[in-house]
Parts: structure tokens; C-alpha cells; sequence
């Protein structure tokens, strides 16, 4: 997970339909330090129609989440890729402060209801009910952190979250 800008992209003559390769500018890494300090590039593939994502050179900064495969850092239309400026002030506050709060969570989508965890290490991610996705409400405004117990349940709020404390009330 890193907030980067794209400086440069290269079409790569690899497999069936070529890779895309964006050279990027690592502004800051939120996660994946142990596995790559550093990332210089990244690879997706050359056509949306593939899962391949768009990124413009030398325009944005962007939040980039991906996978590291054989060295290399992957990203498509199924990872969290969005532009820094279109961040809301939760989400950027969650990778600062919030989100390594639940790295011991699992997020499950609901695509219709009824939904139920079926663990204390689950939050139930109701955004896909309205086909709103990474850009629903909840994904915008709240984190899934681990709470008391290990339970783990959505957080939304300005001050850093009480562990102590479990508010089933939140989404």
C-alpha cells in the first residue's frame, strides 16, 4: 500500500496482451515494508478489459494497493487504486492511524441480505448492497479495527479508537 505519483509508463511485450509498466515516485509506504522497502514500479496489465488500470503520468498522486509477485508489484481493477485528492479525510486518517488497527480482521462483503459473520474476526462490508463498492459510505467514513476480545467491528470517529470498547451500533 503506497501513495505515489506516476512519472513514467512503458507498454511491456510480455504475455498474450502486454503488461503495462508505470514507473512510479513513492511519496510514502503504508504497508508491505518488509517485503519491498521500496517500490519503483508498477505492473498491471495493458487492457481494462483484462483488470488492468489506467494511471496518468505526471498528473496525480495516487493511493496505490496491490500484491508483490515474483519481485514485482502488481495492481488491477480489484485492488484500492484512487487518486490521493479524492481520498475523504477518514480515509486518509485510516492509513495513517486506523487501518493497521485491523489488520487481524477479515472484511466480508454482503451482496444481499441477510449477512452474518461467522467470526469475531469479521466486519460485514454492506457497501456492495447498493453497488457502491470502494466508494461506499462505509469504505469513505469508517475502518474495521480489532476491538475487545479480539472482536473486530467498525470504527468511525476523530479521536484514536478505544479498544476496550465494542459498538455494534456502526454499520
Amino acid at each position: 500500500v503506497i501513495r505515489a505519483k506516476v512519472v513514467g509508463k512503458k507498454l511491456m511485450k510480455d504475455g498474450p496482451f502486454g503488461t503495462m509498466r508505470y514507473t512510479v515516485k513513492q511519496m510514502k509506504m503504508y504497508k508491505g515494508f518488509q517485503i519491498m522497502p521500496h517500490v519503483q514500479y508498477i505492473y498491471t496489465e495493458a487492457s481494462e478489459s483484462l483488470c488492468g488500470v489506467k494511471l496518468e503520468v505526471n498528473k496525480y498522486q495516487y493511493l496505490i494497493t496491490g500484491r508483490v509477485y515474483e519481485g514485482k508489484v502488481y495492481t488491477g481493477l480489484c485492488n484500492w487504486y484512487e487518486k490521493w485528492d479524492r481520498l475523504t479525510l477518514s480515509q486518509r486518517k485510516g492509513l495513517n492511524h486506523r487501518y493497521h488497527l485491523g489488520c487481524g480482521c477479515k472484511i466480508r462483503p454482503c451482496y444481499y441480505l441477510p449477512c452474518f459473520a461467522t467470526s469475531k474476526k469479521e466486519c460485514i462490508w454492506t457497501d456492495m448492497l447498493s453497488n457502491f463498492g470502494h466508494s461506499g459510505h462505509q469504505a469513505k467514513h469508517y475502518a474495521c479495527i480489532e476491538r475487545m476480545e479480539g472482536y473486530c467491528s467498525w470504527y468511525r470517529g476523530w479521536a484514536p479508537p478505544d479498544k476496550t470498547i465494542i459498538n455494534a451500533t456502526d454499520p
